[in-house]
């Protein structure tokens, strides 16, 4: 039953209304909770554990990519669809990662490594090349290619990493006209047969070069050593 309201004598002509229900409890209303506010609470929580545990994943996934890679590249993917996306991991070499992370997330994943020096082209929106073999020009040749026929010359290398030195986007012609690996063993067999100064030449060659160098050399050592026996 609704209290009734009515009206306290007061020393002024003013009568204030009084509520029985304002100032008693009724012992047959169930006072109601605030429980409807739990689930919403509990729903962030979920979110944010869900989040933060999506951003360690990613960070690790970027440090096993980082293992056994020769070259970490960054590409402005800005206005690129999933459908191009998906043309673009289909043209790349198998030893070819294409991995789309925040910079803030790549950079945790490189700190205090020698990709840190990726840190220039922290901006913007990057995706992610991870070259695990030492054909770098075989590798950067379809990303090139893709931004030629599909007219994106604006989504250009943003920066890379190589040997622990930073590559800007202009600096990028470099790593693309890298020798091959079938140019180096050409170059080598050419020295042998050569004079001396052209050794000499070859072992003048920058560092990488001068290794690949070694290695093919060991190589057409054991094929012979295979052959003759």
């Amino acid at each position: 039953m609704e209290a009734a309201l009515f009206s306290l004598p007061s020393s002024s002509s003013h009568s204030y209304p009084f509520s029985v229900k304002s100032h008693f409890n009724n012992p047959f209303i169930i006072p109601q909770s605030n429980s409807h506010l739990k689930p919403k609470s509990r729903t962030l929580t979920i979110r944010s554990a869900i989040s933060r545990t999506k951003k360690e994943e990613t960070v690790e996934t970027v440090k096993q990519q980082l293992e056994d890679c020769y070259l970490l590249a960054g590409i402005s993917y800005k206005g690129l669809t999933v459908k191009q996306f998906q043309d673009l991991r289909a043209q790349l070499p198998e030893t070819t990662k294409l991995l789309v992370a925040k910079n803030t997330l790549v950079l945790k994943a490189i700190e205090g490594t020698k990709w840190e020096a990726l840190k220039p082209c922290m901006k913007g929106m990057n995706a992610w090349l991870f070259v695990h073999s030492e054909e770098i020009p075989a590798a950067l040749k379809p990303y090139r290619t893709f931004l030629r026929e599909k007219k994106l010359e604006e989504n250009d290398f943003t920066g890379g990493v190589f040997e622990g030195k930073f590559y800007g986007p202009d600096e990028f012609k470099v790593l693309e006209n890298l020798p091959t690996r079938a140019e180096i063993y050409s170059q080598l067999l050419g020295s042998l047969k050569g004079p001396a100064s052209a050794v000499v030449g070859t072992i003048q060659a920058p560092a990488r070069n001068l290794v690949m160098v070694l290695k093919a050399y060991v190589k057409k050592l054991e094929e012979e050593e295979g052959g003759s026996q």
